[in-house]
């Protein structure tokens, strides 16, 4: 769990599954909806991946990345319960 908290930290990594949650996409297809280099992409993507946020498939000559709902799933389901345990800070 905190390896998805770890990558859910990161604004670019946030954008990244938004985009993903309308439409699978390439690697080359993400990197298109930023200012940055190709292989800074290919790093959130790996960091997204190790926390099981998004999973990759290869077509041809291209992976095709799409959002690993199960696991936000689980992470709402668990911040749920926290707040049902008292996590919540009481006013």
């Amino acid at each position: 769990m905190n390896e998805v908290f770890k990558a859910l930290a990161d604004p670019t990594r946030r954008k990244i599954l938004d985009l993903l949650k309308d439409q699978d996409l390439t690697a080359g297809d993400i990197a298109e909806q930023f200012e940055m280099s190709k292989p800074s992409i290919s790093n959130h993507l790996k960091i997204l991946k190790s926390a099981g946020l998004v999973m990759d498939e290869k077509k041809g000559q291209f992976i095709i990345y799409s959002l690993n709902s199960t696991v936000l799933q689980d992470v709402i389901k668990w911040l749920l319960d926290k707040k049902g345990d008292g996590f919540h800070e009481k006013k």
